[in-house]
């Protein structure tokens, strides 16, 4: 088994349940971590036999790109997505944080984040 982790992809999106939020946005950072066996691409040297990081990347950006009101809503599509189009996945988790969230204190971040096995 070996992990593939795509670390703090930055994408500007409206997500959120404040009217505001829909129309001006906010920044996300997302963490995805995915497991396979890669055994096999370790050897063959073959983008073929593994998972395509790019693939995953494009997963969460158009996700991103779907308004929701729940940063949880968006991080179980995201695994939907992963777990349907890239089957050498046995197990993934990610993480979806909101920057400087609307809360009314100085927090930086607010995060989501679900895991989930083949």
């Amino acid at each position: 088994m070996g992990k593939i982790k795509l670390n703090n992809i930055r994408v500007h999106a409206w997500h959120g349940c404040l009217k505001e939020e829909s129309i001006i946005g906010s920044d996300y950072r997302v963490d995805l971590e995915v497991s396979s066996d890669l055994s096999k691409p370790a050897d063959s040297d073959a983008l073929s036999d593994t998972i395509d990081y790019v693939h995953l990347n494009n997963i969460v950006k158009e996700e991103m790109n779907i308004k929701s009101k729940l940063l949880e809503h968006v991080a179980k599509r995201i695994l939907d997505r992963a777990f349907l189009e890239i089957p050498l996945i046995h197990s993934a988790e990610v993480s979806v944080s909101k920057i400087n969230p609307p809360i009314g204190g100085d927090v930086e971040s607010v995060s989501v984040i679900l895991s989930r096995q083949q």
